[in-house]
């Protein structure tokens, strides 16, 4: 398991994959990223400390990620993140949190005091998709919903099930909407839902211009970041 590296093209930062509770809600039916998870504090703590020390500040700029939220992050391990933000002189930090947590959100914003990029996995913007098809919970019915807690929406494209004409205006929300987002790239895992090939190759052909968008960072493997395995 790879949990430091560096992104080099857009956005320069260093990000560090650490390890955190388990998440919160847990029932995305496309995820078995939270196998990831422990309950056991020390060694949560022990491993994430280890993977900390990578830390140069060179970019000036941090993501954190871990298999859930922020939020379940040890108070310990988030302490030590604010430490080394400090000591490295990071400007800017990149963290990532579901929609339940979505009044905690502030919290973590003056806890840092410095400006974070607040990621959400959103997956898609239409309604019933993301939440009966991917069982995603995040039940905000707008982009200025979503926009008054997060920065930053997650998309996924390429599951069975999904449309050209639901990808399409997916894309059209975040490239109007927002100065950040990632696009993900489904690729099979150990979950029930499949990727559609046709799908995937619909959408690399027709969205082949994002690549050059300093907005926009698409993920073609979801190691693409250089962290997981």
């Amino acid at each position: 398991m790879d949990r430091y590296s560096k992104v080099t093209n857009k956005n320069q930062r260093e990000i560090v994959l650490l390890k955190g509770f388990p998440c919160v809600w847990g029932k995305c039916s496309f995820c078995d990223y939270i196998l990831d998870n422990s309950t056991q504090e020390d060694e949560i703590n022990k491993i994430n400390f280890e993977v900390l020390e990578n830390i140069t500040g060179e970019y000036k700029v941090l993501e954190v990620i871990n298999s859930g939220s922020c939020f379940e992050l040890p108070d310990k391990t988030l302490e030590k993140i604010k430490e080394i933000v400090k000591e490295k002189n990071i400007e800017k930090i990149f963290l990532e949190s579901h929609w339940c947590y979505k009044n905690k959100v502030q919290k973590m914003r003056e806890f840092f005091e410095i400006p974070i990029t607040f990621k959400i996995g959103v997956e898609s913007f239409d309604y019933e998709f993301r939440n009966t098809f991917l069982n995603k919970n995040a039940k905000f019915k707008s982009v200025e919903e979503l926009k008054k807690y997060f920065d930053s929406p997650c998309m996924m494209v390429g599951i069975k099930g999904q449309t050209k004409e639901m990808i399409d205006k997916d894309m059209d929300i975040v490239i109007k909407n927002f100065d950040h987002a990632t696009i993900n790239v489904f690729v099979n895992n150990t979950s029930k839902l499949k990727r559609d090939d046709s799908l995937v190759s619909w959408f690399i052909d027709k969205y082949k211009f994002l690549d050059e968008n300093s907005k926009i960072e698409v993920l073609y493997n979801n190691t693409d970041f250089g962290v997981g395995d």
